[in-house]
């Protein structure tokens, strides 16, 4: 039986940690957590947020493509603070209101990953909300697929 989702793993290119811990821990306010002796010479950061109830690995890889449509859909609260944070940091934000009532948008981390992030809301609530527009992340290759 399975009981939680332990890790979601994303592909990451060689050097490229720094960024990743600046978009994940300064921007995202994850924590970044110790890699075992075992796994530190092959790179990448992992990190928690919600007392390490939701990680976050990302590992290195050499022949490195961005998730353009597989992604991690991550729940947030106060969205509207955490889209602007993102935005304030020069991070595109792409609303997408075709799931109703939950309020969620997309983005992409420095090295082009597709990432979601939801905030849950009752159907009152949303319909009260104005639904924000905007254009889809860029910056990778090639052009991120929403679900």
């Amino acid at each position: 039986m399975i009981t939680a989702l332990d890790h979601v793993q994303l592909a990451a290119p060689p050097g490229s940690e720094a960024m990743l811990r600046a978009f994940y821990g300064d921007i995202l306010q994850m924590a970044e957590l110790p890699r075992p002796a075992s796994l530190a010479a092959r790179g990448g950061c992992w990190f928690a947020a919600d007392g390490g109830r939701v990680r976050l690995y990302l590992g290195i890889e050499d022949a490195f493509r961005p998730t353009t449509k597989a992604h991690p859909g991550l729940a947030v609260d106060e969205i509207d603070a955490f889209a602007g944070r993102l935005e304030t940091s020069g991070a595109l934000v792409v609303w997408d209101t075709s799931l109703p009532p939950n309020r969620r948008f997309y983005t992409q981390d420095p090295v082009g990953n597709l990432l979601e992030f939801v905030e849950q809301q009752p159907a009152q609530q949303h319909a009260q909300q104005p639904a924000p527009t905007a254009e889809k992340p860029t910056g990778s290759s090639r052009e991120p697929s929403y679900s």
